[in-house]
């Protein structure tokens, strides 16, 4: 997968909003003004930060070498994914939908209702 597949795929999630609070270096991705990814590109290489559950996010470290640490991030909670490497892009996209329903879980039960009702739980959650 690579910047633009990445950066459409966010942007389809339910709601979604691209940001540039921290210059035009690195994108950041929102639901209900909760960031769910960043995007950047750096030398040709794209790279993503995606809030992880913390037991699945020691185990994606362990099986994938594009896979560490979030920078500059809570890294028991997320993880840092450098794009085109050995990761399918499907996995790429499952970890982008689990990253995306963990922020959607975690809004204000109002706010989450809402996107629930709007667009149901399939969506939100897979």
């Amino acid at each position: 997968m690579d910047y633009q597949i990445a950066r459409t795929y966010l942007l389809g999630k339910p709601e979604a909003v691209e940001d540039y609070p921290f210059g035009p270096q690195a994108a950041v991705y929102k639901v209900k003004n909760k960031m769910f990814a960043t995007l950047a590109e750096q030398d040709g290489h794209a790279r993503m930060n995606l809030k992880c559950d913390p037991e699945e996010a020691l185990a994606l470290r362990d099986i994938f070498a594009s896979v560490i640490p979030g920078y500059h991030m809570n890294k028991r909670h997320w993880n840092t994914v450098i794009l085109g490497r050995e990761i399918p892009a499907g996995e790429v996209e499952r970890m982008i939908d689990r990253s995306y329903g963990l922020v959607v879980k975690g809004l204000k039960a109002s706010e989450r209702k809402s996107l629930e009702l709007s667009y149901g739980a399939d969506q939100l959650y897979r």
